[in-house]
């Protein structure tokens, strides 16, 4: 057997030991089940759902306890703050670059040009029951819904801002009151965080089931057909994201020093997850994980990469604004540049709002073609059956976008140790799962050499000679001085006692 190709062995070592590569596998064997039989395909829902169903229980308290760690250890909640504001600014510029390339994207290439669509012959039912009848919050129902009004209701109904405004609230709570206060409160908060890691480890190693099941499930109803249908919009829309992800590499590289494409070897077998469910949720506990490891801290991982998920959508983003160019050129209506820049407008309010809703892209276009007014509503169901291949994309960049952030936003605020990221995207310092090593800030010791252990039994020994000659005289004073026979006895002991301590 030729050395470049691996032995049996070590390719069951890789597929028990590699999670990517049980992804992967998972992947492929995923596909072929869809396309060979896609009526049994449809049968295996539940094992996508339930994976996601079981990260979904632990996202709220592991949010909370990484915020209110944060928090705490920071010691200033200015600092938090100011976390917070640079986060959200840097969410609106990358969101807003992504609408422009996607807009720019569309009109160079135009992707609907051509196909004269009567959207009278649509049927608008299909969005109907995708958007479940719903609609997005406005601005003030969006502030609304962000406030708690219950403590455990936030956490059962996993509003993840919710979570994060009762987090910064008790993690303010503490700082107030002081360690000496309540000097139980944090080290509680402290292990239920290393439990929650610890179950995470355990609810991964369902990735490759959940990945099969869902990958077979999306080819088995949707078959490859469709992908040459929409050709043309499906490769415009991975170009865009594309040319995104590089521009987020560059402004990665400029403010950290760090590599993008590092950062995405680092984190393959989450992305490859993320494709597979297509859902940046099922990945969220273990990229949090992997980036405190990476150098970042605490209080800005936790703010950031949670808020990311509402407010920094950049994949949607990216889609909304090409697709609401996609069915206007489709069913023959030419957007003025005008109406053009109040797409930009729209999609900046309506892409916030879309989180954790059913159908938000839907929502979303729709409420972009009524505020233009000249693009039929119905159009939107165009995108019904290319929306799921889209999917892919918007996690991917939703979830780099968001990754990004945090490493900025943490250099922007000096929190985050730089030397330990390159060490970590380096592969110096190797990824441990959390509960089962060191602290995510300690630095990784080299374990010591046996040579070592030499001289302390050298040391060990001469303090039990030591020890010996110390006893000698002790009792030579005893013989020799009777009626001393009661002082020289407490130097004896003290003298052992002393030597213990040196061995």
């Amino acid at each position: 057997m030729p050395p470049s190709v691996p032995s049996p062995r070590r390719v069951a070592h890789i597929l028990r030991t590699s999670l990517f590569a049980q992804v992967a596998c998972a992947l492929v064997l995923g596909i072929i089940v869809g396309k060979l039989w896609p009526d049994t395909a449809a049968e295996l829902q539940p094992l996508g759902d339930g994976f996601t169903r079981l990260i979904k229980t632990i996202i709220s308290p592991l949010v909370f306890c990484v915020v209110v760690v944060g928090i705490a250890k920071a010691g200033d909640l200015k600092a938090f703050g100011r976390i917070g504001l640079k986060a959200l600014l840097w969410f609106e510029v990358a969101s807003t670059a992504a609408l422009f390339i996607g807009l720019v994207a569309a009109n160079v290439v135009q992707p609907g040009s051509g196909m004269n669509v009567d959207p009278s012959t649509l049927d608008t039912s299909a969005v109907d029951a995708k958007t479940g009848g719903g609609s997005l919050p406005s601005t003030t129902e969006f502030v609304l819904n962000a406030l708690p009004t219950s403590f455990i209701g936030a956490f059962a109904e996993n509003e993840l801002l919710q979570v994060l405004i009762l987090a910064c609230l008790v993690g303010a709570a503490l700082l107030h009151l002081g360690h000496s206060k309540v000097p139980q409160v944090l080290p509680a908060i402290e292990q239920a965080q290393e439990i929650i890691f610890a179950v995470v480890g355990f609810i991964m190693r369902l990735a490759p089931i959940a990945v099969f099941g869902a990958m077979a499930v999306l080819i088995g109803q949707y078959g490859l057909g469709v992908i040459e249908t929409y050709a043309k919009l499906i490769i415009l829309c991975y170009a865009a994201a594309a040319l995104f992800i590089a521009l987020l590499g560059v402004a990665l590289k400029a403010v950290t020093g760090l590599s993008l494409w590092k950062f995405v070897r680092y984190i393959r077998e989450e992305i490859l997850l993320a494709l597979g469910t297509a859902s940046t949720e099922s990945v969220m506990p273990r990229v949090m994980q992997k980036l405190r490891r990476a150098g970042a801290r605490d209080d800005a991982v936790g703010l950031v990469l949670p808020t990311g998920y509402s407010f920094n959508l950049d994949g949607a983003s990216l889609y909304l604004s090409i697709g609401t160019l996609f069915i206007a050129q489709a069913v023959g209506v030419d957007l003025s540049l005008g109406q053009q820049i109040t797409v930009i407008l729209v999609l900046m309010l309506t892409s916030k709002g879309m989180a954790g809703i059913p159908g938000s892209a839907f929502l979303a276009l729709s409420a972009t073609a009524s505020s233009l007014g000249a693009i039929p509503a119905g159009a939107v169901a165009l995108l019904l059956g290319v929306d799921r291949i889209m999917d892919s994309m918007r996690v991917v960049t939703n979830l780099l976008g968001n990754c990004v952030a945090v490493f900025a936003v943490s250099r922007w605020e000096g929190a985050l140790d730089a030397d330990r990221a390159k060490k970590v995207l380096d592969g110096e310092i190797v990824f441990v799962e959390e509960g089962e090593a060191e602290d995510p800030e300690a630095p990784v010791q080299e374990p010591r050499p046996a040579k070592v252990d030499v001289p302390a039994q050298a040391a060990e020994a001469d303090a039990r000679a030591e020890a010996a000659e110390v006893d000698v005289p002790a009792q030579a004073a005893e013989a020799d001085v009777p009626e001393q026979a009661a002082e020289a006895d407490a130097p004896a002991p003290s003298a052992k006692e002393s030597a213990a301590e040196v061995s």
